[in-house]
């Protein structure tokens, strides 16, 4: 009884975590409710405040429930044993992110969500530095790449590390905001790869 109790009470708030994913897509944060989300779950309001401390809560469990697979299956590639140029294996982390983002409507609506359907005002202006922050954990991961990359002689002389991990994180941010906003017909998302491919390429060590 106990355990059917726990799992029943992981699916009610499953259950929570995917109806305010969608009310919040369609409403925008600011404009949903808890009752909007209950209702669209199936669930009396006191049922998410058993679960969930407030609205923001709520919006970071729902970007983890998504972030957290995705982050696991880039970050496999970024930091794999099987790429013996660092430069390779953040190609591949860079690509199967925009492969997930493309395969994956929820993660894609997540990060509508986050980028166009989010305003930082009122019970969310104190949380902004907060929803920022896998951006900046990305930018450290791609900074010790680059730094392997300059110590095994793969990343073309002269160019900084930082200043290097910037500038992906500068290009991988405005191709994801290009992809989100382009409309359909467009064959932006098939031009990606390549894309990604030239940019890294522009970094690689070349042969005297």
């Amino acid at each position: 009884m106990v355990r059917k109790t726990k799992e029943e009470a992981e699916k009610t708030r499953k259950d929570i975590i995917d109806s305010a994913r969608q009310v919040f897509h369609q409403c925008g944060v600011g404009r949903s409710t808890l009752e909007k989300i209950a209702k669209q779950a199936g669930v009396t309001r006191g049922a998410i405040y058993w679960h969930f401390q407030d609205k923001a809560e709520l919006f970071f469990a729902m970007r983890e429930d998504v972030f957290a697979p995705m982050v696991a299956r880039t970050d496999a590639l970024l930091f794999s044993d099987d790429f013996a140029d660092p430069l390779d294996a953040i190609e591949a982390s860079l690509k199967e992110f925009f492969r997930v983002l493309e395969d994956c409507p929820v993660v894609r609506e997540v990060f509508e969500i986050m980028i166009s359907r989010c305003e930082y005002v009122d019970e969310f202006a104190s949380v902004q530095e907060e929803v920022g922050r896998p951006a900046y954990v990305f930018l450290e991961k791609i900074e010790s790449r680059y730094q392997r990359a300059a110590e095994r002689g793969t990343l073309r002389v002269g160019l900084d590390p930082l200043q290097m991990a910037h500038d992906t994180w500068a290009f991988t941010s405005g191709l994801l905001h290009l992809m989100l906003g382009c409309q359909k017909g467009s064959d932006l998302e098939q031009r990606i790869p390549a894309m990604i491919s030239q940019h890294m390429a522009l970094r690689r060590a070349t042969a005297d």
